[in-house]
């Protein structure tokens, strides 16, 4: 296999021979830093300057580790009571709410039993469930005694068919709820005051209600059906109040349309207000199956995730500390040295042994092309198009010149062995007489 002249490369830096030939005993090596490595210390144990070198990065990761758990400790040691809780400042408490009921004279009271809610209820109180759904029978029970007893007032949040046979049978949901956070108008035909001066608010991404109930008032419509609905009870000025959607009590948005309005009204006409969050002990539906079935994420306590970012970021600590850092390339002297011709014979007995020509037709031309640019002025980014560099190389070249400078450069792959020395001829002659024109 012929090899055309120029196209060998000097050996790069830094590659050594594949025969065993070695470095002297106790010779320095130059390494990717640019630091010659010295032998360690055998005598006498490891020096102190050692033993910090190898630890320092263990103690910073550590100590980088310490610094985000103080952090996300000292972010989250604040009060989190929880989902509509009164005492909770989280944007999903409801904290704001019954600081405006506070500053009206309501007094707010938490409870987190059914039994303590019943007894509780009366005839100047307003009772709100918060999750009604999570009740199991007897404590459904308890809850409608206080609706049919109490005189006061009750406010269901999203109760649904888990929930509505036993606190209100009458009353029915309907189909899809709206997209989540959907603004709703009272409707004109809501008579509730409340609802009236309060106006446009976030009752909507719930459920949606019907009734059969003499006396009920429904408003805000969706798709023809209420999201507030107001049920009178048997004791007189005593009433019950299901809303599709607990938006309206949320901290983050109170602020948003009649939001606030709404929520004053309906949870302070009364002088008490009796905050009602079923705990875990209380709750028989989950275990009774009744519950809706839960993914695996809302499962995993809130904690974890907590644990789990911590442990992100350990990891992405430990893969710096441990990450190898390398310097400027240095150039190393070889034990053996191989001449550029032999490097390119050896590389044309390779595409010899492989039948590779139209491999090697290729690194011919291109090589051939980059120099030709070089020689007529066509930039380099351009070497490799016919039509930049075809006719320039054309225009230096005599009339009777026997091949055209379109087949040697950007032609078809040769046949034979014969034909692929012919073309390296060629184009050492394409070369030399363009350098001399």
């Amino acid at each position: 296999m012929p090899h055309s002249s120029g196209t060998g490369a000097p050996r790069p830096a830094g590659l050594t021979a594949a025969a065993g030939t070695a470095p002297a005993p106790g010779a320095a090596v130059a390494t990717a830093s640019g630091a010659a490595a010295t032998p360690r210390t055998t005598a006498g144990g490891t020096r102190p300057r050692d033993l910090w070198t190898r630890a320092r990065g263990f103690l910073v990761a550590l100590a980088v580790l310490l610094a985000a758990g103080l952090a996300l400790a000292a972010l989250n040691s604040g009060a989190r009571h929880g989902y509509l809780d009164p005492r909770s400042a989280d944007p999903f408490g409801s904290q704001a709410v019954a600081e405006l009921l506070k500053a009206r004279g309501v007094t707010t009271r938490v409870v987190t039993t059914a039994e303590e809610a019943a007894d509780a209820a009366g005839p100047d109180t307003t009772l709100l469930v918060t999750d009604p759904d999570r009740l199991g029978e007897s404590q459904l029970s308890d809850i409608r005694s206080a609706i049919d007893l109490s005189g006061g007032r009750t406010v269901l949040l999203a109760p649904s068919v888990l929930s509505l046979p036993a606190l209100a049978p009458a009353t029915r949901t309907h189909g899809d709820s709206p997209a989540p956070g959907t603004d709703l108008d009272p409707g004109g035909t809501c008579a509730l005051p409340a609802a009236t001066s309060a106006g446009r608010a976030s009752t909507g991404g719930g459920y949606r209600y019907s009734t059969g109930t003499p006396g009920a008032t429904g408003c805000y419509p969706s798709s023809g059906h209420p999201t507030l609905l107001v049920l009178p009870t048997g004791v007189r000025g005593g009433d019950t109040v299901l809303l599709g959607s607990e938006t309206v009590f949320l901290n983050k948005a109170l602020a948003e349309e009649g939001n606030a309005s709404l929520a004053l009204q309906l949870l302070g006409s009364r002088p008490n207000l009796v905050w009602y969050l079923p705990s875990l002990a209380d709750s028989e539906a989950a275990g009774d199956g009744a519950g809706e079935e839960k993914d695996f994420l809302e499962l995993i306590p809130a904690g974890w995730s907590w644990a789990l970012l911590q442990l992100f970021l350990a990891a992405a600590v430990a893969a710096l500390w441990r990450a190898r850092r390398l310097g400027p390339l240095v150039t190393e002297r070889l034990p053996v040295l191989i001449r550029a011709s032999e490097a390119t014979e050896g590389r044309a007995r390779l595409y010899r042994k492989a039948g590779a020509r139209d491999r090697a037709a290729t690194v011919l031309r291109a090589a051939s092309r980059e120099r030709l640019a070089a020689l007529v002025g066509v930039p380099a980014v351009r070497a490799h198009d016919s039509a930049s560099l075809v006719p320039a190389v054309a225009a230096r070249l005599t009339a009777g010149h026997p091949h055209h400078p379109d087949t040697l450069l950007f032609g078809t792959t040769p046949a034979t062995d014969a034909a692929l020395v012919a073309l390296a001829d060629h184009l050492d002659a394409l070369e030399r007489e363009v350098r001399t024109s």
